[in-house]
């Protein structure tokens, strides 16, 4: 684990989410990645968009890019968007400037210009920082990911962007194997100082993902604590799929603890709400073949069976 983003080094739980956040959460559909693909081009490209925001669709093209596996046209799209940066002067934190959105109250109108540039600037670095890390992740390179992911949580500090700074600890939790805990627990700090609902969704995956690494660790009464938790997120903050997804965890982590009986009540409740889910159905078959397995032999147990639901994540 990297030491260098512990302490975060700015408070950016006093800076609310950006409209570029907004702008960005209306073109994303993650279902289909090759429309939004589309979208984030002409947006990147939307001459009425500051340049600020501009640079930050670029960095959601990369992402969008990525996702259909054309990494190397993702990163080429990022290193673009640096060397624009790079062009600008914009390349790096000046001295100094640690937290320069945090500083309130500057009484000179141009000092607080040059702060919100400053912030805006961080900002972008970060988000580059954050999909580079992320398409490396995808590419199976982790040693290349995390020092990408890392830089995004000092950046979106600087920038006072709690929500980036989530986004990367979420990232690291899920690349950087070995301190999955270490990661999650830096966000865990984090959303315990915001009150941003779209902020706080965060909290799904950053249970939900834990959940995952303790179960598979073999640890699955822990897994199902953190599953708990993230129903509770997606409840409270979260999307339908995100409530659906964590129940599903949920029932998962009971069929390994051996209670069957309440894991397929759970996942006919699911089936009931969706019924064309395939994970739901098998796990369904599962529990049902683990029950008869059950009542016809005197050795207890669960079947050991299907694996996690894809894409459980609360991405955007």
């Amino acid at each position: 684990m990297d030491a260098s983003t512990d302490p975060v080094p700015a408070d950016p739980s006093r800076h609310p989410q950006r409209e570029e956040q907004h702008v960005i959460d209306r073109l994303w559909d993650f279902s289909d990645p090759a429309a939004s693909e589309e979208r984030f081009r002409a947006a990147a490209d939307d001459d009425t968009f500051s340049n600020h925001i501009r640079q930050a669709m670029a960095t959601q093209l990369a992402r969008a890019v990525g996702i259909q596996r054309r990494f190397d046209e993702g990163l080429a799209v990022l290193d673009a968007v640096s060397a624009e940066l790079e062009a600008a002067g914009e390349s790096e934190v000046p001295a100094g400037a640690a937290g320069a959105a945090d500083q309130a109250g500057v009484a000179d109108p141009a000092d607080a210009a040059d702060a919100a540039d400053a912030a805006e600037a961080a900002e972008v670095r970060a988000r580059v920082a954050l999909e580079r890390g992320r398409l490396l992740a995808s590419a199976r390179r982790p040693d290349e990911a995390v020092p990408e992911l890392t830089r995004a949580v000092r950046e979106a500090a600087h920038a006072g962007s709690t929500f980036l700074v989530l986004d990367a600890l979420h990232m690291l939790a899920l690349t950087d194997t070995g301190h999955e805990r270490e990661w999650a627990e830096q966000g865990f700090e984090v959303l315990r100082a915001d009150r941003e609902p779209r902020v706080l969704r965060w909290g799904v995956a950053l249970h939900h993902n834990l959940g995952w690494t303790l179960h598979d660790g073999g640890d699955a009464a822990a897994g199902l604590e953190q599953f708990e938790l993230a129903v509770g997120f997606a409840d409270r903050y979260g999307t339908v799929d995100q409530q659906h997804v964590t129940r599903w965890s949920v029932g998962r982590a009971l069929r390994t603890l051996g209670r069957t009986d309440e894991a397929l009540e759970l996942q006919r409740e699911l089936a009931r709400a969706k019924p064309d889910d395939p994970y739901v159905a098998g796990e369904i078959e599962a529990l049902t073949a683990a029950k008869a397995a059950a009542e016809s032999s005197p050795e207890p147990g669960a079947s050991a069976g299907a694996s996690r639901e894809p894409g459980a994540s609360a991405d955007r």
